[in-house]
């Protein structure tokens, strides 16, 4: 077995110490961009004995296992003695610079450390050579060490991470013994064999997978299993579950304690939670003076882990949170930390893919793993990836800051100022959006800027405002980070927004090749989701290309036990909404609830939308039907999105309003109806089975609202040779309305009912994206769907009976 560890990240796991401190600040990825060019410089400036970017490797043998540190070293100098020399670019004053930072000084000693022992030289020396980002200034540190201190050094850092090292190599054998004889826990359902398979089949020819599996196929079961099996077969080192929401991971996580409980299987995972929802301070500040978790944190972090490794392998939220208070560290941070002891990373997909987010310690330039990538709910990546590669210049927070700052002395007031008027004449020239060819003399002003902020942040970690500049230098940041990746699949454009004022985007179009990017650190990528239709337009945006791999999972529902109806008498067109519209959709849903008692949801295109039926039901049929009625709130919070589940859990009868007034009454014979929309928090990834739903009425096909971003996405593919309508609009309309279909069937023994209302449903647009398995669609009006949905329920009841 060979572990691998880079010589930083060596030396920040090993020599790490003190306070988290927000207060001080690090440069941004563009700063990190500029100070590889700094690097180049200064390289290329050095004479015939200096060799630039020298690889380095040090191999520790022992019976079990091969320690493998390695590196490249900024600059190695041969005069006598031998310089390992270390460059690092900052914003920082140079003059106020007394020593090297620590763990910059260990890393350059690592490698001289290396070189030393590798070429039996008796002493070495040492550079840290340190490079100003804004006026190119440098300032040097010069140290001689002898072999025996040297080396004495170098044998304790690596003794200290042997600890974990010799773990790491026992626990793998007990992983790879338990994996191989982790049989799979149920029988296999119909198709669910191939899938498997052909999961296990990606991953061994290093391929990506783009796999849609209907709900309740147990597409999380089965794309784990053949991954973990793969693991064990040495195929890769460790796999990263990623979802999109938070119910999603929590299915992934209970998946691997499946196996441990049935197939005794020992495989560590850690959950990693966003830094708001797992932070044990009443305020989410990493501040050393206001948070006793983040003082001397890293002084106790690594005891932290290793208590944990020796007790756990699921590291859930609640275990973290555990071992945080245990041992008074960020739970957060732990968290990360740990990862690198699990085989296993369930996380949000921001953790792999946002440049701003994503974990170096995997992912970072250099960094290499052998990994394997399950991507869950696979569609969303499209939309997400969009936004992730997209940045926004907003004149609002700039003058925000601008007017905060009028009576303080801050050095770059006078650039905050010039990029403050450059925007104001944009603002002005136009009150409707605009393409923008170029916005290069923009964008150095912003570097300028961006700059001198960065400089003034790295001498003043308090201060009057300090937060507010901190927040507004990372805005800059990210827009420079991301203007750094325009290319093709970009537009530029500036707008006024209705809510945040003018702006100017810089629109990641098509997010295909930055996702496409990420994905190839992974041996192989599996993306799978219940509603991949059509396949070709997920496989082109989400960065697929013709050798990668696709399938489809049939499902294994009876049909018998779900209707499917169009209505065509209605529709949600916006030029058609009104009174006579909002009458025909209340009356659907009133003819469909009176045939069977039960829960139902009802899915509109917009708020505005389910406020008009919400109002006619209501006042027309709700008392008729006997019907509790919920809404979904624009703005709910999570106690309340619970509240809001709870009345559709098996057995419940809670009205919401006395629910939180703690008032139940509990009636077997009921109807429920929540009035959702579309795309919203109740169409994806609840999981409501057998009697907790019977019914899915759908109004409208999902199109999303006509804005600008849209127009610009679909004037984009237009221009690239694709039917922008169904790239901008239909495609994303449909995944949602399948989405919101698929709350209905979720296991072999549901059944319910689910209804289209609008009549473009019958168009041969749409009926291509239905699932294949939609087969016995069957139309209906106001007048007939008594009829078709009574006949349902009553064939359900002679086949039951």
């Amino acid at each position: 077995m060979q572990i691998r560890i880079s010589v930083r990240g060596l030396v920040e796991f090993i020599l790490r110490q003190g306070d988290i401190d927000n207060r001080i600040h690090t440069s941004a990825e563009n700063a990190m961009l500029e100070g590889g060019r700094i690097h180049r410089k200064i390289q290329k400036q050095q004479g015939s004995s200096y060799h630039a970017e020298y690889p380095l490797s040090y191999n520790i043998h022992s019976s079990k296992y091969d320690l493998i540190i390695e590196g490249r070293a900024d600059g190695i100098i041969e005069e006598d003695p031998v310089i390992i020399d270390e460059i690092k670019g900052t914003y920082k004053n140079l003059d106020h610079m007394d020593e090297p930072v620590p763990v910059h000084l260990s890393q350059a000693k690592v490698y001289a450390a290396i070189y030393l022992i590798q070429n039996s030289l008796e002493q070495i020396g040492v550079r840290m050579t340190y490079c100003s980002l804004e006026t190119e200034e440098i300032k040097k540190f010069d140290y001689t060490y002898s072999a025996s201190q040297i080396v004495s050094w170098f044998e304790d850092v690596v003794s200290k991470y042997r600890v974990f090292a010799d773990f790491k190599a026992e626990w793998n054998s007990i992983c790879t013994n338990s994996i191989k004889n982790c049989p799979f826990p149920f029988p296999y359902r119909k198709g669910q064999k191939e899938l498997a398979a052909g999961v296990y089949r990606t991953i061994v020819h290093g391929k990506k997978l783009f796999l849609e599996a209907p709900t309740g196929t147990g597409k999380t079961l089965t794309t784990v299993f053949p991954a973990i099996a793969a693991i064990g077969q040495g195929k890769a080192e460790k796999l990263f579950y990623m979802t999109a929401k938070t119910l999603t991971a929590a299915a992934a996580s209970d998946t691997f304690q499946l196996l441990r409980r049935t197939g005794k299987l020992r495989f560590k995972t850690v959950t990693i939670t966003a830094k708001d929802k797992i932070c044990l301070s009443k305020e989410c500040d990493c501040n050393p003076e206001k948070c006793p978790y983040a003082k001397g944190h890293y002084d106790r972090v690594n005891e932290a882990m290793l208590d944990m490794m020796r007790s756990e392998d699921n590291y859930s939220r609640d275990t973290i949170l555990y071992y945080a208070r245990k041992h008074m560290v960020c739970p957060f941070e732990l968290s990360l930390d740990i990862s690198l002891f699990a085989d296993g990373i369930i996380c949000d997909y921001n953790y792999v893919f946002d440049p701003f987010v994503y974990l170096k310690r995997y992912f970072a330039e250099n960094n290499s793993g052998e990994y394997i990538f399950l991507i869950d709910e696979a569609h969303n990546l499209v939309d997400r990836g969009r936004s992730m590669y997209s940045a926004d210049l907003m004149l609002s927070p700039l003058a925000d800051l601008k007017d905060m700052l009028s009576g303080a002395y801050v050095p770059f007031k006078s650039h905050m100022t010039a990029l403050y008027n450059q925007i104001m004449s944009m603002a002005n020239s136009s009150d409707r959006p605009m393409m923008l060819e170029t916005i290069e003399p923009l964008v150095e002003m912003i570097d300028r800027l961006s700059s001198s902020m960065s400089s003034y942040l790295d001498d003043n970690s308090e201060g009057p405002f300090h937060d507010e500049i901190v927040n507004y230098y990372f805005e800059l940041s990210r827009f420079l980070t991301i203007y750094d990746k325009l290319d093709d699949h970009y537009r530029i454009y500036q707008e006024w927004d209705d809510k945040e004022g003018f702006r100017i985007r810089l629109l990641c179009v098509d997010p295909s090749l930055n996702l496409g990017a990420c994905m190839s650190r992974a041996v192989s990528t599996i993306l799978f989701s219940a509603t991949f239709l059509p396949i070709q337009y997920y496989k082109e945006l989400l960065g697929g290309d013709d050798e990668d791999f696709e399938m489809y999972s049939s499902s294994s529902f009876d049909p018998d036990k779900r209707c499917i109806i169009i209505a065509k008498d209605v529709t949600s067109r916006y030029a058609m909404r009104g009174p006579e519209q909002y009458e025909k959709i209340s009356e659907y849903i009133h003819r469909i609830v009176q045939k069977r008692r039960g829960n139902y949801m009802v899915f509109f295109p917009s708020h505005a939308f389910l406020e008009e039926v919400y109002d006619v039901y209501l006042s027309k049929y709700a008392e008729i039907d006997g019907a509790q009625v919920l809404a979904q709130g624009s703005n709910m919070s999570e106690e309340e999105r619970e509240m809001f589940l709870d009345m559709f859990s098996e057995g419940n009868n809670v009205n919401l309003s006395d629910l939180i007034n703690m008032e139940v009454d509990i009636e077997d014979d009921r109807i429920v109806i929540g009035f959702c929309v579309t795309g919203g928090i109740f169409s994806e990834s609840i999981d409501l089975r057998k009697d907790s739903l019977i019914g899915s009425i759908i109004v409208g096909c999902g199109i999303p609202l006509v804005c600008n971003e849209r127009e610009v996405l679909r004037h984009f593919f237009d221009e690239n040779g694709r039917d922008g309508y169904d790239f901008a609009y239909r495609y994303p309309g449909m995944n949602k309305v399948l989405q919101a279909a698929g709350r209905v069937i979720r296991t072999e023994e549901d059944t319910g009912v689910v209804a289209l209302l609008d009549n473009r449903f019958l168009q041969s647009s749409y009926r291509s994206l239905f699932p294949r398995e939609w087969n016995d669609v069957e139309t209906v009006t106001t007048q007939t769907v008594n009829n078709a949905i009574s006949e349902f329920w009553a064939r359900l009841s002679q086949t039951q009976d």
